[in-house]
């Protein structure tokens, strides 16, 4: 059933499809990949593996399938409307983790899911974390991640285009963390991406640097001086981010960072408490 069900996913063009055919049938019975060898499948299992091999066939997420998505030790519940989570971002995780101090106060920017502030919040249970989202179709799942997760993570509907949210909290961020859609319009994407991933999380004009701007500014108003913002960004993208940042004013020691394949992944800045340059969203 597996080398099948592998097999039909290869010929469908998926990245991984003995790992998917896999995690497809665990899913269905209930059971981790490594039982898989000893586990046994009644007949409508079997037909409910078929019928979502068939699904993933035609390229709908894995993670719409099983309507989970791990993430830094996580699992997410994730589905059409919502930005699936992906592996890379856990490096910016860590790099906040290693620089958060006790009881820090943190901001986590076009939350999605909740990926980012649930990842911090429940290693850093000291943390008072915020998560800020606007779209109407994702926020039901991150409030329901929140919920499950970390009730005391506090969800925030707003845009970050918007210079009044989080007022109350203006200077006092030691940390703003941020997966913005970053991706430029004419870059070629996966159909699981095209197709599932919501446009708007995942598109961001020309350069795929049009929201960069606003989250700068809002995290300029939000971090005390001092304090660190990250910025998760398109691979091409290494150069011209951290240039906007320096000169935007307000942050220094700004640096990027690759991932583990040694793309650049995420810029990195702190804030100096000095004024940012952008008044109108734009550098």
């Amino acid at each position: 059933m597996i080398a099948a069900a592998s097999a039909a996913l290869g010929r469908a063009g998926v990245a991984s499809p003995r790992v998917d055919a896999e995690l497809l049938a665990a899913h269905v019975l209930g059971v981790s990949r490594a039982r898989l060898l000893t586990a046994s499948a009644t007949a409508p299992q079997v037909a409910e593996i078929e019928r979502l091999v068939a699904r993933r066939a035609e390229r709908v997420p894995l993670q719409h399938l099983t309507g989970a998505a791990p993430f830094y030790g996580l699992e997410l519940e994730v589905g059409p409307g919502v930005f699936v989570p992906r592996f890379e971002t856990e490096l910016l995780v860590e790099w906040a983790l290693a620089r958060l101090g006790s009881a820090g106060r943190v901001v986590d920017l076009c939350s999605g899911s909740g990926a980012i502030a649930l990842a911090v919040a429940t290693q850093r249970p000291d943390s008072e974390v915020y998560c800020v989202e606007r779209s109407e179709s994702a926020l039901p799942w991150l409030r329901g991640n929140v919920d499950r997760l970390a009730p005391r993570v506090r969800v925030v509907e707003a845009d970050v285009r918007d210079d009044a949210f989080l007022s109350g909290i203006s200077g006092t961020a030691d940390m703003v963390l941020c997966n913005p859609p970053y991706v430029p319009e004419a870059a070629p994407v996966d159909v699981e991406v095209a197709e599932h991933d919501p446009h708007e999380a995942v598109f961001a004009g020309g350069d795929g640097l049009d929201l960069m701007p606003a989250v700068a500014r809002a995290a300029a108003r939000l971090l005390r001086p001092g304090g660190r913002l990250a910025i998760e960004h398109d691979d091409t993208q290494g150069e011209s981010l951290p240039a906007l940042l320096l000169a935007a004013g307000g942050f220094d020691e700004v640096e990027d960072h690759r991932d583990l394949a040694g793309r650049p992944r995420f810029t990195t800045a702190r804030r100096t408490g000095g004024a940012v340059a952008w008044q109108d969203g734009s550098p």
